[in-house]
């Protein structure tokens, strides 16, 4: 009888990413087969990016919103705006730079639906 063994992943996501970080890396290596570790240091940075954007966005909310008052009781747009800005971006790049094909596959050849070429006159 033979014994089948499991392979250990040479590259799980980070123990410091929160669950949801976690369950996307995880989910985009299987998906996407990134078991390199050039790969799997882009899928760690988005995974990290992802989790510092829901912490901004979670920070705004607890304050209110993405407007605030300063000490002169003035309205200025909250600090944490930036941060899920630029995070959010980090994030996308990251994934950008993995290549992957993030479009549907579609089940026919050709165009979409809804296009037509149109013949020009």
């Amino acid at each position: 009888m033979d014994k089948i063994t499991e392979v250990k992943n040479p590259f799980p996501p980070g123990e410091h990413l929160s669950k949801a970080a976690r369950e996307l890396y995880s989910r985009l290596q299987n998906e996407y087969s990134i078991f390199d570790s050039g790969g799997a240091a882009i899928l760690q940075c988005a995974a990290e990016a992802f989790d510092r954007c829901r912490s901004a966005r979670e920070e705004i909310e607890a304050d209110g919103g993405p407007v605030i008052l300063d000490r002169f009781g003035q309205k200025k747009t909250h600090p944490g705006i930036g941060i899920e800005r630029d995070s959010r971006s980090q994030f996308l790049v990251a994934l950008k730079a993995l290549n992957l094909d993030l479009e549907p596959l579609k089940n026919e050849p050709g165009r979409p639906a809804g296009q037509k070429c149109r013949a020009r006159r």
